[in-house]
């Protein structure tokens, strides 16, 4: 499950799962459905991702950082991921097209992820993962 929630001008997302892994693909399908519908992104093209951090919650930021970076220079949007984290580094594949602005009708390009609301933790059962993008 993924949501949005209320924060002045950005935008906050959060990922939720019963895995830590599970639950930062999440907050990656909350980073594309602040753009577009992330159920209307074909996976056609794989892209690998590596990212590493001292601790998990600048390891979500340096995530969704790195998935800003590679839809926008490579011109794709994403809408399915796969995540395995260990040791404070993580290792991905983002799925996606080349952006169609008819059928993605993007809304907003997010710039980056920020430390604000910024938190990974357990909590009654599921993991969180959850920040602010700067929008």
């Amino acid at each position: 499950m993924f949501e949005h929630f209320a924060h002045g001008a950005d935008i906050g997302i959060r990922g939720r799962s019963e895995t830590l892994d599970r639950a930062f693909a999440e907050a990656g399908r909350a980073l594309t459905a602040v753009m577009t519908d992330p159920d209307r992104v074909r996976a056609t093209t794989a892209v690998p991702i590596h990212c590493s951090a001292p601790d998990d919650e600048l390891l979500l930021v340096e995530w969704l950082n790195t998935l800003i970076y590679e839809m926008a220079t490579r011109h794709m949007v994403f809408g399915r991921f796969e995540v395995r984290i260990a040791d404070h580094g993580l290792v991905a594949t983002a799925w996606g097209e080349p952006v169609d602005v008819g059928r993605h009708q993007p809304a907003v390009e997010p710039k980056g992820a920020t430390m604000t609301a910024l938190r990974v933790a357990h909590e009654s059962g599921a993991w969180l993962a959850q920040t602010v993008l700067d929008v």
